[in-house]
């Protein structure tokens, strides 16, 4: 016994020595790593391994998609014309924002499209009645990415259409997060595959029932149809998106339907996760990339990942911020902000700009929610007004800017969206479609009470308490 304890402590000690010298963390996350091994040193040792260790960003995902599609072609083309000001905008008053689109277009290589149609849906009984009907109609393939897919009365009607349209020649790729879908039937699995369909795991594990990724989550929700129709949002498949569970009632979320040319690179972040974990690459084809233009939202399609070498969607949300002359809208179910995020909403609030942050009114991650109580506080000083959503569960990740442009996806403002997950997001440049996004927030804001600094001081020493751990821990998330 006391070998084994010895082996611990000098376990420990090496294991201090990489967090704080080889494997360059932040310093808040690396004292919250120190804090988990002094307190907890064997469950700290193992938790750290699991849950600690950085995923290699080599050879996560195969490029050769972008270089058939021309993609870094089109991408250095559009960066001279925004340097050289001939990029022509086809809406004008959207050009003060050339800043954010050069931003993603050469850090993520996200071209910016401007022939794009958007639906808008925030109910999820609406938007799964969409995806149904265009599944339907599909001719030539059917691409689904989803972290959570339950093969409940929601995934049984979705196996249905998928199985009906296999057998009707129709190509089936079907990916799912090995960690959000953990609790997924192998008879949703079995029944597209007998019916010629391809379903896959994203970073299964290699030991069954052991995965070492596990903290590396695909949270991207993608559906690309014959290569023209295209979904991103926030929901997952499953019935408590319907508002079907009892525990969180309603389910409020914001998913977009997008026809144009933001689709082929919904449809390329797609091949890349896909070629990832099948052995069934997907190889280039035209018919992949059908979209015709259909309206004139212009739209940036932007991912993440711990394989990036930027924060891709954080620095897009500072960028917005930042351009802010009137308000920022934010709707977001976890609010755990680095000091980047925070500062720039709190300047922000100290310029005058109505800065209105709206989470739900109860917690499916109760550290998570802590927390995010935790920094509501500090925002709340910088004058910052705070909405608790009502009426079901708040789920939507969004944010609205001057009513002018807006971003929606599957990024939370946290440290895990924005480091350690796969994220995508729609960020959108179209006064009409923010427009729709500020009605919807407004009718939220009818759903939900205000947390004023007086209410927010009279916590009971408990909640402090709570808070003040969860904050402690909230890097590590």
């Amino acid at each position: 016994m006391p070998y084994f304890l010895a082996f611990i402590i000098i376990s420990n000690m090496g294991l201090a020595f990489t967090v704080i010298f080889l494997e360059r963390k932040d310093a808040t996350a690396t004292w919250a790593w120190l804090m988990v091994l002094l307190l907890i040193p064997i469950a700290g040792f193992f938790l750290y391994l699991v849950f600690g260790k950085k995923i290699s960003n080599k050879h996560i995902f195969t490029w050769e998609t972008k270089s058939k599609l021309g993609v870094k072609r089109s991408v250095q083309s559009q960066l001279r014309a925004l340097e050289e000001n001939t990029f022509v905008f086809k809406q004008k008053e959207l050009s003060e924002y050339k800043d954010l689109y050069y931003l993603h277009l050469r850090n993520n290589d996200a071209i910016f499209t401007q022939d794009n149609k958007v639906d808008i849906y925030t109910d999820g009984v609406e938007k799964f009645k969409a995806l149904l009907q265009d599944l339907q109609k599909a001719n030539d393939h059917i691409h689904l990415l989803y972290y959570i897919i339950r093969y409940d009365e929601l995934g049984k009607q979705i196996a249905d259409v998928l199985v009906k349209k296999a057998n009707e020649g129709v190509e089936i790729r079907v990916l799912y997060d090995d960690m959000g879908s953990r609790t997924l039937s192998r008879k949703f699995i079995k029944r597209i595959r007998q019916a010629g369909g391809q379903v896959e795991a994203f970073f299964p594990p290699k030991i069954p029932k052991i995965n070492m990724k596990i903290n590396y989550r695909n949270h991207r929700k993608i559906a690309v149809i014959d290569g023209k129709i295209g979904y991103i949002g926030g929901f997952n498949i499953g019935d408590e998106y319907l508002g079907k569970n009892k525990k969180f009632g309603y389910w409020r979320d914001t998913h977009l339907r997008i026809i144009g040319d933001a689709v082929h690179h919904m449809q390329t972040r797609f091949i890349l996760d896909w070629n990832q974990a099948s052995r069934n690459d997907i190889l280039y084809d035209e018919r992949f990339y059908a979209a015709v233009p259909a309206g004139d939202v212009g739209i940036q399609i932007v991912s993440s990942g711990p394989d990036s070498e930027w924060q891709q969607i954080k620095n897009g949300y500072i960028k917005m911020i930042l351009s802010a002359k009137e308000y920022v809208y934010i709707q977001t179910p976890y609010f755990i902000p680095d000091e980047s995020l925070a500062d720039a909403l709190r300047i922000a609030c100290l310029s005058g700009v109505n800065v209105k942050i709206m989470i739900p009114n109860k917690p499916d991650h109760p550290f998570v929610y802590w927390a995010t109580l935790s920094y509501i506080g500090d925002l709340l000083k910088a004058g910052a007004e705070v909405y608790i959503y009502q009426n079901g569960f708040l789920h939507s990740k969004t944010i609205i800017v001057d009513g002018k442009i807006a971003s929606v996806g599957t990024a939370n403002i946290d440290v895990r969206s924005f480091k350690l997950n796969f994220e995508g997001n729609a960020f959108l440049y179209d006064s009409t479609v923010a427009g729709k996004l500020v009605e919807s927030y407004m009718e939220d804001i009818s759903l939900s009470t205000q947390m004023t600094k007086s209410l927010y001081e009279q916590r009971s020493i408990g909640i402090r308490f709570k808070e003040s751990i969860s904050r402690l821990l909230s890097p590590i998330l």
